[in-house]
């Protein structure tokens, strides 16, 4: 069954899960936004996160691409449930260069085979400024 409208329930078991995971902690990243087929989040830069120019890594942006596409598929259903990734392509459009990123996530499809849109901005402290720096799209599998 699928979402017209999140439940309280559902984002709650987002939000839960979301604050249960040990690398999301380490990485500080936030959850700014959870609605049914769009999930945001941000990941403050930490100075393991860079490459020498100040940039943040590319693995650092497809991490947050990955946990940021689950949950976006998760939020299309209304029961609670679980996804892989099936396959995962990123476009670097420029460097990276901000003091966080943050990431928007679509449904474009979902289903036991959902597709996902995620889109990832640098941002500066105290800018409302963002810079598009990586478009992505991502396959995920509903596993329970």
């Amino acid at each position: 069954m699928y979402l017209y409208g999140m439940k309280p329930e559902k984002k709650q078991l987002i939000i839960d899960s979301f604050n249960r995971s040990p690398m999301l902690k380490v990485l500080n990243v936030s959850l700014l936004e959870v609605e049914t087929d769009f999930v945001s989040m941000k990941l403050p830069k930490q100075e393991f996160m860079t490459r020498k120019a100040g940039m943040f890594n590319g693995a650092m942006m497809a991490s947050l691409v990955d946990v940021s596409s689950g949950y976006a598929a998760v939020s299309h259903f209304e029961e609670d449930c679980y996804v892989v990734t099936v396959e995962l392509k990123i476009n670097y459009l420029r460097p990276a260069i901000g003091d966080f990123l943050i990431s928007k996530s679509h449904v474009v499809k979902g289903g036991r085979v959902s597709v996902i849109r995620t889109e990832v901005y640098a941002q500066n402290e105290g800018n409302e400024s963002q810079t598009h720096v990586a478009t992505s799209l991502v396959t995920m599998m509903k596993t329970k």
